[in-house]
């Protein structure tokens, strides 16, 4: 069955953007994944076709109206009521390798891209929405995270990565980041490529694997040794299979 993405946007016209290219483009014209770009404006009910005003309590910029939202909402769920609605915000949780595999386990997903100061809260309020945030930054609107998104989920689908091990063993993916990869020549600049991953040995490169993929985490993201815990029981790229799970 194919995975459908539905995009409620002010700007349509950034989709599919990069994901018409390279794997993504490649998958969405073989048909294993679907997008459908729809145009918030089309919702208003004045003849400006009006999707935003002014923040109750005053202050700087424009808040997308609940009114608007509501209706849009509304038809992508009555089209789409089995694919999980998502909202592309800074207040949201953050985007995890998790929520992905999650996601692109299922049909789809429907995500509504802000713009100006943000949404009016009560929609979040009376519509089943997640807010997800790809990072503590700020963009310009929702389309940049809802392509990141997208990316994210369509290189897990089936058939997209010619490697079946390719999603399992990269960062994230069992709370580490991922072992350092290098390949021909042997020798650039003076930097050689480590010994043991010429050796042959493929239980000495899955140690050394894991000692990197442990030792970079703490150096870098010791967060993540926090979040998860002892990595020692992992495998050595950090990846856990799906028969573990």
């Amino acid at each position: 069955m194919t995975w459908a993405a539905t995009i409620l946007t002010l700007y349509p016209e950034m989709f599919p953007g990069p994901l018409g290219h390279s794997l993504a483009g490649r998958a969405l014209g073989e048909g294993i994944w679907s997008l459908d770009a729809v145009q918030i404006r089309d919702f208003a009910s004045d003849r400006h076709r009006s999707v935003d005003d002014t923040p109750a309590g005053g202050g700087a910029g424009m808040v997308m109206r609940a009114d608007v939202l509501g209706r849009a909402i509304d038809d992508v769920l009555a089209r789409r009521p089995d694919a999980p609605l998502l909202a592309m915000t800074p207040r949201g949780e953050p985007l995890t390798q998790n929520l992905v595999r999650g996601l692109a386990k299922g049909p789809g997903v429907s995500i509504l891209c802000g713009r100006f100061e943000g949404f009016d809260e009560r929609v979040f309020e009376a519509r089943p929405i997640l807010p997800v945030s790809i990072g503590d930054y700020v963009l310009s609107g929702g389309e940049m995270g809802a392509l990141s998104l997208l990316d994210a989920c369509i290189r897990l689908l089936p058939g997209v990565m010619g490697a079946a091990l390719s999603g399992e063993e990269e960062s994230f993916e069992g709370g580490l980041l991922e072992y350092p990869h290098y390949t021909r020549p042997l020798e650039w600049e003076g930097r050689r490529i480590p010994e043991v991953l010429r050796s042959g040995d493929h239980a000495k490169i899955a140690a050394w694997r894991k000692a990197r993929a442990v030792e970079d985490t703490r150096l870098r993201r010791p967060d993540l040794i926090e979040r998860h815990g002892d990595v020692r029981r992992r495998s050595p790229s950090g990846a856990q299979r799906e028969e573990e799970s």
